[in-house]
């Protein structure tokens, strides 16, 4: 039995749909650790040079791949995170705000 679309679940679709085409039609570039917003979370493209004295709390198995936040596979080399919009961050790389997935 089809529900007829409501225009409120009609409009969620269309907003979504079109967030996601806007991300994936974007030619997303790599974070530059030297970006504002890079530098003031601790962003690095390689988890290997973790500033471990400034974040004690880092651990080595820790990067971008196995972070909540991380929006690609976790064997992307690349990915999408929300704290750095349009752009990518590098599977390998890490920040401050890593939360662990799962």
């Amino acid at each position: 039995m089809n529900r007829p679309v409501t225009r409120r679940v009609f409009l969620m679709t269309l907003a979504a749909t079109g967030a996601a085409l806007a991300t994936s039609a974007q030619a997303q570039t790599l974070v530059d650790e030297k970006d504002a917003q890079a530098a003031a979370l601790g962003y690095v493209a390689d988890a290997k040079r973790v500033d471990v004295k400034k974040y004690p709390k880092f651990a080595a198995s820790q990067n971008c791949t196995n972070c909540a936040l991380y929006q690609g596979k976790a064997t992307d080399k690349a990915g999408g995170c929300p704290l750095f919009a349009g752009k990518q961050v590098a599977g390998a790389g890490w920040c401050s705000a890593w939360a662990k997935k799962g």
